[in-house]
């Protein structure tokens, strides 16, 4: 399992967006079209698309919270894209670190966030004084105020810094729930913190449980599920949730089954197609993998949309590890050399001379397993990948073992 970079309010960064297209405060309703739409492209990739049209969404309905949140929220994952930063590797790991070194983002999107996410705080915000009882107001408020928090962890860095406005998501959305228990959208932030507060180290939940998170394993989970078996808007983003929580708890079976969803309703997201092959890959079962990631790698290449930093050579490096567990060196070993290509981010080209190392070893090639093993160690601890740096260690204190 691949521990990198971990971040506390990062494991909502594929899910508590807000992107969700929930129902409309009252009063603004002709955004909700367009919002659709864009939702819709942004979950297959387009997410050029769905930009323009959540521009054209605010510019037409300036005081429509849900607009600016939805946008904002778009070129959050923009950001996280640009990174190469949306698989399920970036966000497997303990929560520990209280910040990251990060590369700056572009930054005009990052003012477009920073502007959007803000106007969407205030409206929410306003509406939920005027209107205490209003669910919608409430839950408004709190997807914008965790789209916040996930910006904080993910494109800051900065992990604790989040804390108040990922409290304050939670307290929201609580909210919502007591205000309306039908609301499973809710569910999705609710679910998450109180998973991720549970796998705090006990100093840490302690902390979060008297700044006010609830916390309790199952019990996230368990609402996770309820939000993602509703027939509402928030069950896209439960289903990538429990996507990463499921593997984090090595339930890979769950996994599959959620992707499996996912790719039923996003046929051109080809990363989630990449998530089945990894999360096969994780559960022991390579010949599942390689065909999944074999029948991904095809499409790569007909693909004519822009593609993250160095995914091809992320694709290559998963069949590559895949292939070597079936024993297929010289298939394996062809793909896992594609993968150290310079475009490739250092973590991959990392765990792809660990697999080669391993390959070399497997032949008697002592000498070279522990050269590559040595390279690996430099290029992960690069990439901030310390299971990665302990495999390469391993090697290189036993390059003839396996």
């Amino acid at each position: 399992m691949i521990q990198r970079r971990p971040h506390p309010a990062a494991v909502l960064a594929l899910f508590l967006t807000g992107v969700c297209a929930t129902a409309d405060a009252a009063g603004v309703r002709d955004s909700s079209s367009l919002r659709r739409q864009a939702f819709e492209l942004a979950y297959n990739l387009d997410h050029e698309a769905a930009v323009a049209l959540l521009r054209q969404a605010t510019k037409e309905n300036p005081s429509d919270a849900s607009a600016h949140r939805a946008l904002a929220s778009v070129l959050w994952l923009n950001m996280l894209f640009s990174r190469g930063a949306v698989t399920v590797d970036h966000y497997l790991g303990s929560f520990s670190r209280t910040q990251v070194e990060l590369s700056k983002p572009p930054a005009d999107l990052d003012a477009e966030f920073r502007r959007h996410v803000t106007q969407a705080i205030e409206l929410a915000d306003a509406r939920t004084r005027s209107a205490p009882g209003d669910p919608q107001a409430h839950y408004d408020l709190g997807a914008a105020v965790g789209l916040q928090a996930s910006h904080i962890a993910t494109v800051e860095g900065k992990m604790f810094a989040g804390f108040k406005a990922a409290r304050r998501a939670y307290d929201e959305h609580e909210k919502v729930l007591e205000l309306d228990g039908s609301r499973k959208d809710a569910g999705l932030v609710v679910g998450t913190y109180r998973y991720v507060v549970s796998t705090l180290s006990l100093p840490l939940r302690m902390m979060a449980y008297v700044v006010g998170f609830g916390g309790g394993r199952e019990r996230g989970i368990a609402t996770l599920q309820q939000t993602a078996a509703a027939d509402g808007e928030a069950r896209t983003d439960a289903l990538f949730a429990l996507v990463l929580i499921f593997n984090r708890e090595r339930r890979y079976d769950d996994a599959l089954q959620a992707l499996q969803q996912l790719r039923q309703l996003y046929p051109k997201n080809r990363l989630v197609v990449l998530e089945q092959g990894s999360t096969a890959l994780r559960a022991g079962r390579a010949a599942q993998a390689d065909a999944v990631l074999s029948e991904g790698l095809t499409a790569l290449a007909r693909e004519q949309r822009p593609k993250m930093p160095g995914e091809e050579a992320l694709w290559r490096y998963k069949r590559g590890a895949a292939r070597a567990a079936l024993n297929r060196v010289e298939e394996a070993r062809a793909d896992l050399k594609a993968a150290t290509s310079p475009a490739a981010q250092d973590w991959v080209r990392g765990r792809a001379k660990v697999e080669l190392a391993r390959l070399a070893a497997r032949t008697g090639d002592t000498g070279s397993a522990r050269d590559l093993a040595l390279q690996a160690q430099s290029l992960c601890e690069k990439g901030s990948d310390p299971a990665c740096v302990s495999d390469a260690r391993n090697v290189v204190r036993n390059p003839g073992g396996r």
